[in-house]
C-alpha cells in the first residue's frame, strides 16, 4: 500500500510541476486541475489569514481597521499565484475591505453584498453548518497532494463572472479570532484564462452516441436545457475559441450537443454533452492557447457571433434555429433550420440582422 501511495504522489507531483502529459477523461482532468490549484493556493492564503487575525486582534471590530486590513492586502497580493482580486468579508459575506488587483485597491468594492454569488452560498452554507458541529465539519475537509487537510479552504466550482461574464473561479479562506471564533472570509478571484497551463488534452474515449429529440419526431418546437441556459453556454464558448484553442464548433440545439474541433489535436473532434458544456469547470481541461493570427475572425467579434446565434434560436419564427456551425479560420457560420434549409455565411454578413432576407 505504502508503494502504491508513493507512486500516486509522485505522479500528482509530476502533474503538479508540468512534467507529465496525461490524456484522460474531462471530469479526470479538472479534477487534477482543481487539486492542483488548491495546492498552490492553499499555504499563501493561510499566511494572510494569520496576518489579518493579528491585526483583528489589536482592534475593537471584529475585523480590524479598514485602512490596515487594505494596507495589508496591497503587501501580500502578489503572493497568492494567478489571484485577478483579492478582498475581505464579514461573516455574512459582505466586503468589509477594498478589493486588491494588479492595478491597485479598488476602494468602491467595500461594501458589496456577495452572499448570493455561486463561492459565496457554498462558504456560507459551510459555515452555518460549522457553526452547528464544527468537529463534524472538519472531517470534510479535503486533503491535498502532501495529505495537508486544508481546513477552513474552500475553492468553488468555477462559475461565469458577473460583470466580465466569463468563466471564473474563487476561494474562501475562513477567518477566525484567536479563539477560533469564525469572524469572516478572505476571498481570491481568478480568471480561469489566466490560471497555469496544462499540457495536452484529455483523451476522446471512442464511444456510441445516440440522440433522438422529441422534435424531431413531431415537429413542435421545445426548449432544451442549452437554450434555457444559453448565457452559460456563451461564456463558456467564448473562453473555449479565444483561450483554449477551440477552432470549429458546431451545436446541435434539438439535442444539447455540442462539437469542438482544438488546435492541439485538429484532426479529432470532441462531443461534449449539456452538462459538461454547461460547466465552467469544463475550460480547465483545455490547454491555454494564444488566439491565432491567421483566422478571419477577431477575438473580440467572437461574443457578438454568439449572441446573434441566441438571438436567431429565440426568434418566433416557426422556421427556427436547429443548428449553428463556426469557423475563425475561413470566418463562416453555419445554420441549419427546421425546413432543411442550410446557410454558410461570412461572419460579418450574419451579424446583420437581415442576412437570411
Amino acid at each position: 500500500m505504502d508503494t502504491i501511495n508513493e507512486e500516486v504522489r509522485s505522479e500528482m507531483e509530476q502533474i503538479a510541476a508540468n512534467k507529465l502529459i496525461t490524456r484522460d477523461h474531462i471530469s479526470s482532468v479538472v479534477t487534477r486541475q482543481r487539486e492542483r490549484l488548491m495546492q498552490l493556493l492553499y499555504a499563501p492564503m493561510q499566511r494572510i489569514t494569520a496576518l489579518i487575525s493579528q491585526i483583528a486582534h489589536t482592534s475593537e471590530q471584529p475585523l480590524g481597521d479598514r485602512s490596515s486590513l487594505d494596507a495589508l492586502l496591497k503587501e501580500v497580493f502578489s503572493s497568492v499565484p494567478y489571484a485577478k482580486y483579492l478582498y475581505i468579508m464579514n461573516r455574512d459575506g459582505v466586503q468589509f475591505s477594498s478589493s486588491m488587483s494588479c492595478e491597485g485597491l479598488i476602494a468602491e468594492h467595500c461594501g458589496r453584498d456577495r452572499s448570493d454569488r455561486p463561492y459565496m452560498r457554498e462558504a456560507l452554507s459551510v459555515a452555518n453548518y460549522l457553526d452547528r458541529s464544527r468537529e463534524t465539519c472538519y472531517q470534510q475537509w479535503p486533503y491535498l497532494g502532501d495529505h495537508t487537510q486544508a481546513v477552513d479552504f474552500l475553492l468553488c466550482e468555477a462559475y461565469i463572472s458577473q460583470n466580465a461574464l466569463r468563466p471564473s473561479m474563487t476561494a474562501t479562506y475562513f477567518l477566525r479570532d484567536p479563539k477560533g471564533t469564525h469572524i469572516g472570509f478572505l476571498g481570491a478571484d481568478f480568471a480561469l484564462r489566466d490560471l497555469p497551463p496544462i499540457e495536452g488534452l484529455y483523451e476522446n474515449r471512442r464511444r456510441s452516441w445516440h440522440f433522438s429529440p422529441a422534435t424531431q419526431r413531431d415537429q413542435v418546437r421545445q426548449a432544451s436545457r442549452l437554450d434555457r441556459e444559453i448565457n452559460t453556454v456563451i461564456s463558456v464558448l467564448e473562453e473555449l475559441i479565444t483561450f483554449r484553442g477551440v477552432y470549429h464548433v458546431k451545436i446541435h440545439f434539438s439535442s444539447s450537443q455540442t462539437v469542438l474541433w482544438q488546435m492541439n489535436d485538429p484532426y479529432q473532434y470532441r462531443i461534449l454533452g449539456v452538462t459538461d458544456l454547461l460547466d465552467p469547470d469544463s475550460c480547465l481541461a483545455y490547454p491555454n492557447c494564444p488566439y491565432p493570427e491567421q483566422v478571419a475572425i477577431r477575438p473580440k467579434d467572437i461574443r457578438f457571433v454568439l449572441e446573434r446565434m441566441e438571438a436567431l434560436r429565440r426568434s418566433d419564427n416557426p422556421i427556427y434555429l436547429r443548428s449553428f456551425s463556426l469557423n475563425i479560420f475561413n470566418g463562416l457560420v453555419g445554420t441549419s433550420f427546421l425546413s432543411d434549409d442550410s446557410y454558410y455565411i461570412p461572419y460579418d454578413d450574419f451579424l446583420k440582422s437581415d442576412c437570411f432576407g
